[in-house]
């Protein structure tokens, strides 16, 4: 529509301008009433949870999952068909219907159109493959599957919902994997966005980006949009010369997460290992209000972790998960996933026809790997985290950041 001259928008020319955007829930469910009015349809098939399933579905997208469940059903009673006759049988024609299955088969192949450029396909992963961080998940439950899921709760007692979730702590502690995790339970649309991928030597070309970003997330919303390292899309201002890119993203995504514009139902997540390197704007109430620490596991979590890396793995019956716990003290949970793997390797460089790994493999991967936690970074970290407990705005400012000298993975 931007292309459009001006000159042909004013009154008297084209005189109204009507947007038909992407339909809402009702919207959904009402065109699959229309071009499911014709199939013969199972029990089973609900069309109410199907337009819930259908987040940022235009009307041409419903119509090709209503053909391709069709074809599916068709293809399920094709070895029954005699295709040297010209005509079905009545009696096979009355007993095929789309079932819910269809419905479930076509959604996998048929994306959305309004999601098209940024669509990401995630692995199935449920809070089940999030091992430990019991604190951590029950905020994140709190800020994001809350909101989305039962609004009403915040409707009640008459407050909004949190805008944005900080996920930040070392590295490999599972900030990511969370974010992916509450993406697939919350059943919403996700955008990911990688801090530097955003980042253009084009004058505005960053900032519009953004701007796109948000736009479309509205358009499809419920969508959780997570930013992975955000300490490179949103450093502290001020400190930078030439062309001030950063800056200028920073001033926009403030201006779109808490400007004129309403979020709608819009969950916004970021993670970063480096959260002093942030604008202290940004981690103000009303933009990331809640910021959450995912930091080192303990013994149990460190063991649900290696229970989760290890479940297809086949274990001698001397091996003890909880003594490996125990004994991994500083090791987060790409460090126990390397030890799991690494164990295994192990197991196979002594005998390729090996098919269980001992517990003496295991103390061989334990001496290869290293754990991310050492002092310094459980210091920094701590450090950081009562600074953020303490009502500060995010830690120093661009002129006072720390210089932490931590080697960072």
């Amino acid at each position: 529509m931007d292309s459009v001259d001006p000159a042909l928008r004013r009154p008297g020319r084209f005189d109204r301008e009507i947007e038909i955007g992407v339909p809402d829930e009702v919207g959904r469910e009402e065109i699959l009433q229309i071009h499911t009015r014709g199939m013969p349809l199972s029990d089973d098939v609900d069309l109410g949870h199907l337009a819930d399933e259908t987040h940022g579905f235009v009307g041409a997208d419903i119509e090709s999952l209503t053909k391709e469940a069709a074809m599916k059903a068709l293809r399920r009673y094709l070895p029954e068909i005699d295709l040297d006759e010209e005509d079905i049988p009545p009696s096979l024609i009355d007993r095929m219907i789309v079932k819910r299955q269809d419905f479930r088969g076509a959604l996998n192949e048929v994306e959305p159109s309004a999601m098209r450029e940024v669509l990401v396909e995630l692995p199935k992963i449920s809070w089940d493959d999030v091992g430990g961080l019991h604190s951590a998940k029950e905020q994140v439950q709190e800020s994001v599957e809350w909101p989305l899921s039962n609004p009403e709760r915040f409707d009640r007692l008459g407050v909004d919902p949190p805008a944005g979730v900080l996920l930040y702590g070392p590295p490999g502690t599972g900030k990511t994997l969370m974010a992916k995790a509450v993406a697939n339970e919350t059943n919403a649309n996700f955008i990911s966005v990688r801090g530097p991928q955003l980042l253009s030597k084009w004058v505005g070309e960053s900032e519009k980006a953004i701007r796109q970003t948000f736009r479309k997330a509205r358009q499809v919303s419920p969508t959780v949009i997570f930013f992975d390292e955000l300490d490179a899309l949103a450093p502290g201002r001020g400190g930078e010369t030439g062309s001030n890119v950063s800056e200028r993203v920073v001033n926009q995504l403030l201006t779109e997460l808490d400007g004129l514009e309403e979020m709608e139902n819009v969950m916004v997540i970021g993670a970063t290992n480096r959260p002093d390197m942030i604008d202290p704007a940004l981690l103000r109430s009303g933009r990331f209000d809640r910021l959450v620490m995912i930091g080192e596991p303990d013994v149990d979590g460190r063991e649900r972790i290696l229970e989760i890396h290890t479940q297809n793995t086949p274990l001698a019956a001397d091996v003890t998960l909880r003594e490996i716990a125990e004994i991994t003290d500083g090791y987060v949970g790409s460090d126990l996933e390397s030890i799991a793997r690494e164990a295994a390797i192990e197991a196979l460089r002594e005998d390729e026809e090996a098919d269980i790994v001992e517990m003496r493999h295991f103390r061989q991967a334990m001496e290869n790997v290293r754990p991310t936690i050492t002092d310094d970074i459980l210091d920094y970290y701590e450090q950081i985290e009562e600074e953020f407990q303490g009502g500060g705005s995010g830690g120093p400012g661009p002129t006072g950041r720390r210089d932490s000298r931590i080697g960072f993975q």
